[in-house]
């Protein structure tokens, strides 16, 4: 039998009179490869941190028999050593006064993976990694030997290292066997059967109104049939009521309807399922372009202080493509679509070109405006379409009525990226737009640019996001772009 690594009882975790988590009983195994999704903010870290005893449960009782390494996406790297040749492998600097975000992902790891633990805990181990970082961290995971918890919104990373989803959802986590991918599917055909089962729901609801309905209206005629003329009560139609005494038929009509109704208030409703409206953005005629590629560079050359990113290299981004912008740590992707939206030198862009830019944290909101005013304020749809995008990016009820200044980072980052999709922009420039958002919310941006016409170019390390939404990939390697 596997040994037990942690067990969780009677888990209530209460936040501020808010309920965070309600665990009844959960226990991970010697072998558990377990990905825990969700929301943002419905309780993943606090779960993880649980786990650590980083934080403690307001009721319950969490039991720990393994030593465990605990990777936090948001904590600096401590002053752990390190295994050199892991070091080496990650290309972690030997000396440097500022690490970037990634440099010190990679340093945590090499860190995590210098001494071996029963269990390891990750949340969000891929944020800021490159695809060679992501190649390395598969790698060391796919033939570890002990217990295992990843909180990731990397779709390849969950299908590749885990066989349980762990889902967090108002308070609660509900178990799944398989990858993500099966995960996906088994809720897909929860909705396929909640739909079902609303249908037969409401087929049931009218039959038995209608009868309900039937047997008053017959205690009625009934009523009606005492105060008949002799002929009317001798008609075939009406004869059968006047059999019985008038009082007990209508009673039984009465009773029987009665019976109906209480049949209906037992029925168990069911919840219909919420269909999305269809997003498109439409661009306006004035912003059209007609240039087959309307930003182009020949022999372009680019460095930041002493570093050279590109050395004559030579691009074209193609009209009303969808073009991932991927390569390493450093050689210049974020450099490379500043340079675009500054229009530098050595580049052709069409004098018809309205850039929008999305950049890493960058949006300070300054402004009064609630959500939804906002978004009224800076584009020309209509009210039903922006209430649509933002659903699609979690913003529901009294989210709409925020202040943008009381916004958390992420949501920020969810709403900078409405306005840029809603904006009067015909080329959309996107650094690293998949970092901090949940799995829902990636859902939701590559449906934004599958609906959008104009022309994209995006950096991302999201291996399942690149294949799902890129028509051209470009690559940054040796100075070139290919």
């Amino acid at each position: 039998m596997e040994k037990v690594c942690f067990e969780l009882e009677h888990i209530e975790v209460v936040y501020l009179d808010k309920e965070v988590l309600t665990i009844e009983k959960l226990a991970v195994h010697q072998f558990d490869r377990i990905g825990i999704v969700g929301k943002n903010g419905v309780g993943k870290s606090t779960l993880m941190k649980l786990l650590a005893g980083k934080v403690q449960p307001t009721r319950g009782k969490v039991k720990r028999y393994v030593d465990f390494g605990y990777f936090e996406q948001m904590d600096a790297p401590t002053l752990a050593e390190a295994d050199a040749a892991l070091l080496g492998k990650l290309a972690v600097p030997k000396s440097s006064p500022q690490l970037s975000g990634g440099e010190q992902t990679r340093l945590k790891l090499a860190q995590l993976f210098s001494t071996y633990q029963e269990t390891l805990l990750m949340d969000e181990p891929t944020t800021h990694l490159d695809q060679a970082g992501i190649a390395f961290l598969l790698d060391e995971l796919r033939y570890y030997y002990g217990a295992l918890l990843v909180i990731s919104h990397d779709r390849a990373v969950l299908d590749e290292l885990v066989t349980t989803i762990w889902e967090v959802d108002e308070g609660k986590v509900h178990v799944y066997s398989g990858n993500y991918s099966d995960y996906a599917a088994q809720k897909q055909l929860q909705r396929e059967q909640q739909s079902q089962a609303h249908s037969q729901y409401i087929k049931e609801k009218n039959r038995l109104e209608k009868a309900a309905d039937e047997k008053m209206k017959k205690a009625e005629k009934i009523t009606q049939a005492g105060s008949m003329s002799k002929r009317e009560a001798n008609a075939p139609a009406n004869r059968m009521f006047m059999t019985k005494s008038k009082g007990t038929s209508q009673k039984a009509m009465q009773r029987a309807a009665k019976a109906i109704e209480h049949r209906l208030e037992k029925l168990h409703a069911v919840e219909a399922v919420q269909q999305e409206q269809k997003i498109v953005f439409r661009q306006s005629k004035a912003l059209a372009m007609h240039n087959k590629f309307p930003i182009m560079a020949d022999r372009l050359s680019l460095q930041v202080q002493d570093k050279v990113l590109l050395e004559e290299a030579s691009f074209q981004i193609p009209l009303g493509k969808k073009i991932a912008l991927t390569g390493s740590n450093g050689s210049g992707k974020s450099t490379l679509l500043r340079y675009i939206f500054h229009k530098g030198e050595g580049l052709i862009i069409s004098p018809k070109a309205k850039i929008g830019y999305f950049q890493q944290m960058s949006y300070q909101f300054t402004s009064e405006e609630t959500v939804l005013q906002f978004l009224k304020n800076r584009s020309d749809y209509e009210e039903g379409l922006l209430r649509s995008v933002l659903h699609a990016m979690q913003f529901d009820g009294t989210d709409l009525q925020k202040s943008v200044m009381s916004l958390s980072g992420g949501e920020a980052i969810r709403l900078q990226l409405c306005q840029l999709f809603l904006g009067e922009y015909n080329i959309l420039l996107l650094d690293e737009p998949t970092n901090f958002l949940d799995i829902l919310a990636l859902e939701a941006l590559e449906q934004f640019i599958a609906a959008y016409e104009g022309t994209i170019l995006f950096v991302t390390h999201d291996k399942s996001f690149i294949e799902n939404v890129a028509d051209l990939q470009f690559t940054i390697c040796d100075k070139k772009i290919k």
